[in-house]
């Protein structure tokens, strides 16, 4: 949070950051989003018919399972 402030929008700019970092580690081509990256996940998103914390339980259950599958013994 020292990079973007406490002030007003700066966790949305966090996030916008994180995402596209995220991206463009993933991939080799360079992702630049047209508009709002918040609201392209939101219309991704928005076909879900599950409230945000089960989703946010669903998401966790499933990190864990990769991530536990990736561990070394």
């Amino acid at each position: 949070m020292k990079r973007f402030g406490y002030g007003k929008g700066a966790l949305t700019k966090a996030v916008e950051d994180a995402i596209l970092k995220w991206i463009s580690t993933i991939g080799e081509e360079t992702v630049s989003f047209e508009g709002d990256p918040i609201k392209i996940l939101d219309g991704i998103l928005s076909g879900i018919d599950v409230d945000a914390v089960s989703l946010q339980h669903k998401i966790m259950a499933l990190w864990l399972s990769k991530v536990s599958t990736n561990v070394s013994d």
